[in-house]
């Protein structure tokens, strides 16, 4: 298997652009797939200075309805018009973000995707789980066991009604088998890493040998010690599993190094760019 970062937050191979986005190419023994494309058509950019042949892709996963994981789907439209793009119906819904009283602009801010995105013929809506093959498979969350992350706060769905915090029904999460290595992917992990954890053991009866994720922890000012506390919870509950972590995008360094004096070679950064398959530890 071959798992290559197109693009994330943070620079990493010097021929490749980087930005607040996220997308990874995924090559197995049947499959060449894209889950998300950034927020911008430098995804597609960064594939090509990469040597990813984007015609060759025959699947696209959207992990969630956000614009810095779709703003690439309508470029690489025009590149490749026969991949399938999964994505679950309520990914086309109307995501918000409050950025407070004291926004420039507008308060509340669109940040669902393109809805010409929509109108794709090769465009699958799922509503739950999806089989794709025996190598590649979708899965969402039933019921959480463990909080949302407190960076979710701000983030809404606006309805006839106005707004109310969103539910993250759109978010889901990727299963890649390829012979004897299971990876779990997930865009931002929205609805909490530890619960969708729990909810993969749950289906599937036991744990990945690799999860990829953002862990959605990123805050634009310093944490506070209540914060500060739950990312140090998650990463001594991640530490207690038999699996291999890899973060990047919406984690954000500063949580990504407090969760690594934790968790230490059990976790590491993806920057935009670099391949991770040769870095693979599976005890």
């Amino acid at each position: 298997m071959k798992i290559i970062n197109l693009i994330e937050n943070t620079e990493g191979n010097p021929s490749c652009a980087f930005e607040h986005g996220l997308s990874f190419y995924i090559e197995t023994s049947k499959h060449k797939v894209l889950l998300d494309l950034g927020q911008t058509d430098n995804s597609i950019k960064n594939a090509r200075a990469l040597g990813v042949d984007l015609k060759a892709v025959d699947t696209v996963v959207l992990s969630h309805g956000h614009y810095d994981h779709s703003g690439g789907i309508m470029a690489f439209s025009r590149i490749n018009d026969k991949a399938d793009i999964f994505m679950q119906e309520s990914a086309g819904g109307q995501q918000y973000a409050d950025d407070g009283r004291l926004a420039v602009g507008d308060r509340y801010r669109y940040i669902g995707i393109d809805r010409d995105i929509l109108k794709l013929p090769q465009v699958k809506l799922l509503s739950g789980d999806h089989v794709i093959d025996d190598e590649l498979e979708l899965f969402t969350i039933k019921s959480r066991t463990h909080m949302l992350p407190f960076t979710n706060k701000r983030l809404l769905i606006k309805t006839e009604e106005g707004f109310i915090p969103d539910d993250f029904i759109h978010e889901h999460f990727l299963v890649v088998k390829d012979k004897n290595l299971v990876v779990l992917m997930s865009g931002c992990a929205h609805n909490g890493i530890l619960s969708i954890l729990d909810a993969y053991k749950e289906k599937y009866g036991g744990l990945p040998d690799v999860v990829v994720s953002g862990f959605h922890l990123m805050m634009k000012r310093d944490y506070r010690e209540n914060e500060l506390e739950e990312i140090r919870a998650i990463a001594e509950e991640l530490k207690s599993y038999k699996a291999k972590f890899y973060t990047c995008h919406c984690t954000g360094v500063p949580a990504f190094d407090e969760m690594k004096r934790i968790m230490g070679d059990q976790l590491e950064y993806v920057h935009s760019g670099e391949e991770i398959k040769k870095r693979y530890i599976v005890d």
